[in-house]
């Protein structure tokens, strides 16, 4: 019976990474266990099959977790099979936003090893710092930026082909609800890939709620950008091109801070430092804190998460605070470049949120607005290295390198001019 019993909670949690269970007390436990089913799919296909095997004896009993086995086997071969679709999702945002011929704007064209899925690199998922040793990838660890003892230093990661001066610089913001993490647990793939690719990266904490409530987060992002702006240079970064990214909450603060460049209510004690940001890149982002889209999961995240814990205001009488905060209303014509991520089957940030938000990029700014929406990723889907990772980390890649040197051809033809002039 354990055999039956195993194969049948692998089979449930099969079908919710799948089709996750609906409705908003049950998008926490469906994002727990259809996260962890989704990007570990490979590995519990194995442990399935393995299982299977050494219990085919034939019995009856048998016999019911085999076909339990066979239908979890199929439906894993499936995630599988969507995960490794992500390249493909993503070149084709990527294509639709900036155009059939952006690649000629890369350093190097992506070779077919580039748009394979690094299976050797997904055997041991937790063990991705080995990679980035081995890449010579340096920490820098717990600068003060604010203070605020731990909640206000930041790490910045730097490789051995990091250039003295001038390395375009990332800024990561974890998430964790505004409540919870810290800059050692998020984003590292991405910013281990991109250190050893002659980026400055820098992680940063930020004071939480309830026991600071909004808005020490946002106010604590614009004072590391800020921080980076002064300072960065003595790492090798261009302290004048900054990217931002960030997921869930901090796709929140992400975005938030790239829509609000030098906002002084945002700035308090520090008004005249430069906040302006180069590019964006959150990741499943809350990009509607007010309920103003009308989506119903968005209504209930203010009233029942955000407004007691998080706020500590009520929505009904300070509405615009709430407003105020929610990078969806607060898009012009000037902000920067966006590249937005989300999953079509988050249960913790409708994709509803991401819609509505892009939708409003695409109206209203005077730049590109990139947007990969990924059949069947759950919340989190880039924590560790995963086949759908590993194939989103290389195409943010390629979009901050295409940013960069477009970036640097700008400046550079602007400079030429001024020059002339």
């Amino acid at each position: 019976m354990g055999f039956v019993r195993r194969q049948a909670i692998t089979a449930a949690l099969t079908a919710n990474a799948i089709r996750p269970v609906p409705g908003f007390r049950s998008g926490i436990p469906a994002f727990f266990a259809g996260w962890l089913t989704g990007e570990l799919a490979p590995h519990l296909l194995g442990l399935t099959v393995a299982d299977a095997a050494a219990h085919a004896t034939g019995s009856r009993r048998s016999w019911r977790g085999l076909a339990l086995a066979g239908l979890s086997s199929a439906g894993l071969g499936y995630l599988i099979r969507q995960s490794r679709q992500a390249v493909d999702d993503a070149e084709s945002a990527l294509v639709e936003g900036l155009g059939v011929d952006y690649v000629e704007e890369l350093d190097a064209k992506p070779t077919p090893a580039d748009l394979a899925t690094p299976w050797r690199r997904l055997a041991n998922p937790f063990a991705f710092g080995r990679a980035a040793r081995r890449a010579g990838v340096e920490v820098h660890r717990d600068i003060p930026f604010a203070p605020y003892g731990r909640r206000g230093m930041l790490d910045v990661y730097t490789s051995e082909v990091t250039p003295a001066a001038g390395a375009p610089v990332l800024l990561q913001v974890h998430g964790g609800g505004w409540t919870i993490g810290n800059k050692e647990q998020q984003g590292l793939p991405l910013m281990q890939h991109m250190a050893a690719r002659g980026w400055v990266c820098v992680a940063i904490n930020y004071r939480l709620a309830p026991r600071d409530p909004w808005p020490a987060q946002i106010v604590d992002v614009k004072a590391a950008i800020a921080w980076i702006r002064e300072h960065i240079a003595e790492y090798g970064g261009d302290p004048s091109y900054i990217a931002i990214t960030g997921g869930s909450a901090g796709g929140h603060l992400t975005a938030l801070a790239a829509v609000t460049p030098n906002a002084p209510e945002f700035q308090p004690g520090f008004e005249s430092a430069d906040t302006s940001l180069q590019a964006a890149v959150p990741y499943y982002g809350v990009y509607d804190l007010a309920g103003a889209s009308g989506l119903r999961t968005a209504e209930l995240m203010r009233d029942k998460f955000l407004a007691p814990v998080v706020f500590k205001r009520s929505p009904r009488s300070e509405r615009a605070v709430f407003e105020q905060a929610s990078p969806l209303l607060r898009v012009t014509a000037d902000v920067p470049d966006f590249f937005v991520v989300h999953g079509s089957r988050d249960t913790l940030v409708d994709v509803g949120q991401a819609r509505a938000f892009v939708a409003a990029l695409r109206a209203t700014s005077k730049r590109t607005v990139t947007y990969a929406e990924l059949p069947g990723a759950q919340h989190a889907f880039d924590i560790f290295p995963s086949i759908r990772s590993q194939h989103l980390v290389r195409a943010t890649e390629r979009y901050l390198h295409w940013h960069w040197n477009g970036w640097r051809r700008e400046r550079s033809s602007t400079g030429a001019e001024d020059a002339l002039a």
